[in-house]
């Protein structure tokens, strides 16, 4: 038995994002005229990208709320002020926890609705059963199914109360975000009368406890894909970018390939705010060129095709070498088996929630697309299977807790058509709208650390969130 049990928005990402809170608090601290409060300085809320916040999408969340998506400014506060400078990044730290509460709780009022519906119809089974215990006027067998019929909703009941409690810790963060935003306010008054130290450690409780919460959400099964972010237009039109999926949540390094033949210069940003700005990175020389744009950073080292032929190669940063190189045995290469793009793309790494994969295709299956989980350290082949669509239909694809996704197009007009599970060995075919903003993607991969898809869009770099739907097995399966 399978039961469709929670639709999770996943939407971490390294953006900020504001609700109500930014409409409450922004206009205390912001007269609503564009002018300090008690002054007549005015001050321009969205300038530029480096000046002030800049939405890239909105939306209307199911209770009527605003949802906006925005990338944070620069720190652009007088350096003779510095608890000025230490003021605008924590509240930009509550915002964007704000921000992931909002989006959670609905999710949580959701999923809890349809738990409280489930349990009312499990204390009518109940009831049911006992009467008909009582008055042993059912025969054996169809007592028996009714027996078993409850003992498969028996298992909701921990589930049940896991978010309960789960709902009461969401009211907890809440609460503590709005105290915080108070002193926020009082801060900004009498500047100088707060333990700024104590303050931010507050803060990065506060982060540590959210991330705990969503990362009991698991994996799940694609269901959607936001509109796109736009992160930074640079480079050419082909190229990769990425953050490392096993790093820390305090090291958000980006790395950025442009191009995608015959390249050995990766670029390695201390944040993503340097990535936006282009300012702060050091440079990688790889010793052996790479083809295609389908390359990974995977616990501290990048995962990429060999030019010219079909040896995969894992290099570490940190000791500016190569820790081991393999040829990945029939795979095709220099064009033989691309995606609709070209671009050399005959072998792309992808790293989901269960580790480090190969997309790639052979002669000896007809030039369909070939999935093989490989050992991180190794780069051994574990398994390997065969998911009977040509790659050369496919526009890009990308894995999310053991599936891959396929788009039937790198073009306008793009979605998400096929969906291929290992865990199972069998597909489907799917129809997932996927906003293709710049109309020709050259490299699509999903971070399981941030669950964002990361784009290269026609020498633009974006970001998508997704939305995945859980399913709990039952311990008869």
């Amino acid at each position: 038995m399978t039961v469709p049990l929670l639709k999770i928005g996943a939407v971490l990402s390294t953006m900020a994002m504001v609700t109500n809170w930014m409409s409450q608090t922004l206009p205390s601290l912001v007269g609503l005229n564009g002018t300090r409060p008690g002054t007549s300085e005015k001050i321009t809320l969205f300038p530029s990208p480096e000046d002030g916040w800049q939405i890239y999408t909105s939306a209307q969340a199911p209770d009527g709320k605003c949802i906006c998506t925005v990338v944070a400014p620069a720190q652009t506060t007088c350096s003779r002020d510095p608890r000025s400078r230490q003021l605008r990044q924590l509240m930009e730290k509550v915002q964007n926890i704000s921000q992931s509460m909002e989006v959670l709780d609905l999710r949580t009022f959701r999923d809890l609705q349809y738990l409280r519906n489930t349990e009312s119809l499990m204390k009518v089974l109940d009831t049911k059963l006992r009467a008909t215990d009582a008055q042993r006027s059912i025969n054996a067998k169809s007592f028996q199914e009714l027996k078993d019929k409850m003992k498969q909703l028996l298992p909701l009941i921990p589930v049940l109360d896991q978010y309960k409690s789960d709902t009461k810790m969401i009211v907890q963060l809440k609460e503590e975000v709005r105290n915080l935003s108070n002193v926020l306010l009082l801060i900004q008054e009498e500047m100088g009368a707060y333990d700024y130290e104590e303050l931010q450690q507050r803060v990065m409780i506060l982060e540590a406890r959210l991330h705990a919460c969503m990362q009991k959400l698991g994996c799940g099964k694609l269901t959607g894909v936001s509109n796109p972010i736009t992160i930074r237009a640079s480079g050419s039109r082909f190229g990769s970018w990425m953050t490392d999926t096993m790093a820390p949540s305090a090291d958000n390094r980006v790395w950025y390939m442009d191009g995608y033949l015959k390249g050995r210069r990766v670029l390695e940003y201390r944040s993503l705010n340097d990535f936006i700005k282009g300012q702060n990175f050091v440079q990688h020389l790889l010793p052996h060129p790479w083809a295609g744009t389908g390359h990974v950073v995977y616990n501290g080292s990048l995962y990429y095709n060999k030019y010219q032929s079909n040896i995969v190669v894992k290099y570490h940063f940190r000791s500016r070498s190569v820790s081991v190189q393999r040829n990945l045995n029939n795979a095709g290469y220099n064009n033989t088996f691309p995606y609709s793009w070209g671009g050399f793309s005959d072998i792309d790494f992808m790293v989901d929630e269960n580790g480090l994969w190969a997309v790639y295709t052979t002669n000896q299956n007809a030039g369909n697309i070939v999935v093989s989980k490989l050992d991180p350290q190794t780069l051994e082949i574990l398994q390997t299977w065969d998911t009977g669509y040509p790659k050369r239909s496919a526009g890009e694809s990308f894995m999310i807790c053991g599936t891959l996704y396929v788009t039937n197009s790198h073009l306008a007009g793009a979605k998400i058509y096929f969906a291929y599970y290992t865990n199972s060995s069998t597909y489907e075919y799917t129809d997932i709208p996927f906003h293709n903003q710049y109309s020709h993607i050259s490299m699509l991969d999903y971070n399981p650390r941030e669950r964002v898809l990361y784009t290269w869009n026609n020498g633009h770099q974006v970001l998508y969130n997704v939305t995945l739907f859980h399913v709990i097995k039952t311990s008869g399966e």
